[in-house]
Order: C-alpha cells, then sequence, then structure tokens
C-alpha cells in the first residue's frame, strides 16, 4: 500500500492547454514545474532554468498573454490556458522583429537570458510603442543578464520599437 505522500508524488493529471497556438494535451505530477514540463516532456528547451527561484527571469514565458515565470508555476496550472514560449517567435529564416533587433544590436552574448527577455518584452512593447531608455531599463529591471551590460539589450529594445512600428 502507498502512502498518501507517495501517491501524491506519482499521481498524474490531464493537461490540456494551448502551446505555441496549437492545441496540446498530456500528464504531469501534481509538483512538476511547468518550465520542466516544457523542456522534458514537450522537448521545448528554449525556456531556461536559471535561478528556480523567479528572481533571474531566464525561464520567462507568456500564459494568456502575460509573462510569467514557468519555474514558479506547476504545469497543471497551465490546464486551460494559452501558453507562449521562445519557440513561438520566429524561425532563424523568419525571426520576429525583436529577435532580429537582438541580433542586429547584439543584444545577447551567451544568449541565456535572451529567450526570457525576449518573452518579458513582447507584450510590453506592445503596450509600450515608443519606449524611452529609462522605461526599457524599468522594463528589463526583473531579467538578469550577466555578459552584455544591459546597453546593448537597450538598444535592441529601441531597434525592435522602430521594427515593430514600422
Amino acid at each position: 500500500m502507498t502512502s498518501p505522500k507517495e501517491a501524491a508524488m506519482t499521481d498524474t493529471h490531464p493537461l490540456s492547454f494551448t502551446l505555441n497556438g496549437k492545441p496540446h494535451t498530456g500528464q504531469a505530477e501534481a509538483r512538476l514545474l511547468l518550465v520542466d514540463y516544457l523542456r522534458h516532456a514537450v522537448g521545448l528547451t528554449g525556456s531556461h532554468v536559471g535561478c528556480e527561484h523567479g528572481v533571474c527571469g531566464a525561464c520567462t514565458i507568456l500564459v494568456d498573454g502575460q509573462p510569467v515565470r514557468s519555474c514558479l508555476m506547476f504545469a497543471v496550472q497551465a490546464n486551460g490556458c494559452d501558453v507562449k514560449t521562445v519557440e513561438s517567435l520566429g524561425t532563424p529564416e523568419h525571426m520576429h522583429p525583436l529577435q532580429e533587433a537582438f541580433r542586429e544590436a547584439h543584444g545577447l552574448q551567451c544568449g541565456f537570458c535572451t529567450p526570457g527577455f525576449l518573452m518579458t518584452l513582447l507584450p510590453w512593447l506592445e503596450e509600450h510603442p515608443n519606449p524611452t531608455e529609462d522605461e526599457i531599463r524599468h522594463a528589463i529591471s526583473g531579467n538578469i543578464c550577466r555578459c552584455t551590460g544591459y546597453q546593448h539589450i537597450v538598444d535592441a529594445v529601441l531597434l525592435a520599437a522602430q521594427k515593430m512600428n514600422a
């Protein structure tokens, strides 16, 4: 006979949500984090696991259009939601203007934090189509980059705003 604790660790729950524009169904244990589900069960490795405390922003995705730290959300909480990961933005051949701007303005170095920045900035730029440098710095203050010094990221966001407004 299994204990209640053992049962809770092995019970799986059905999942049904929209993932990057397509219906998705699956199973997840109650305690499985959404970032781990996306990376290991689905194979979408664009969302990175950094601090595992919601501080660094590397795991940021969109849930119902809002940036969410997927290391702080259980997979079962995504049930019925619209989930978008960085893989939804574009391909190397057909990049989203925000991705193009990060490439052109050298807004990334190692790239570990970049998916989180992109997914944080995507809805923000829709609400702030003509941002100032100070507004951008405030918008990205919840994302940590250990490589760039942030100026190139700010430049990339300014360029992305121009591209998206064109």
